[in-house]
């Protein structure tokens, strides 16, 4: 069975890891652990990511274009280099207005307070 995640001990560029391929959503596991996943994804435009909620807090940083990420209800406009973090059991919905791609980080540890 092929190893989803991105090798260990060896250099890579985030950004180039993954391509924009037409009318699709990519998701490319960087780590993956029982306390949470580090993954890189990338939306085509008019893409989006149907409405959620996560028992678990979520980093999204913009790594190369723009995202519209919306929580609750409101809305953020996202570009290269800016972050959000997607609290716990907010809904949300990430779209993609234009082409873009983005690190996500969930972690679950934390919560058992």
């Amino acid at each position: 069975m092929e190893n989803p995640e991105i090798e260990k001990a060896k250099v890579f560029i985030i950004v180039e890891i993954l391509e924009y391929i037409p009318n699709s959503v990519v998701i490319k596991t960087i780590i993956r652990k029982t306390t949470g996943n580090v993954s890189a994804v990338s939306f085509d435009s008019g893409e989006a990511l149907s409405e959620k909620t996560s028992p678990f807090d979520t980093f999204i940083q913009i790594i190369d274009g723009r995202a519209e990420v919306l929580i609750d209800g409101n809305s953020s406009l996202l570009q290269t280099g800016q972050s959000i973090i997607i609290p716990a059991h907010s809904r949300n919905t990430i779209k993609a207005n234009e082409r873009f791609k983005m690190i996500s980080t969930i972690i679950k540890s934390g919560y058992e307070q």
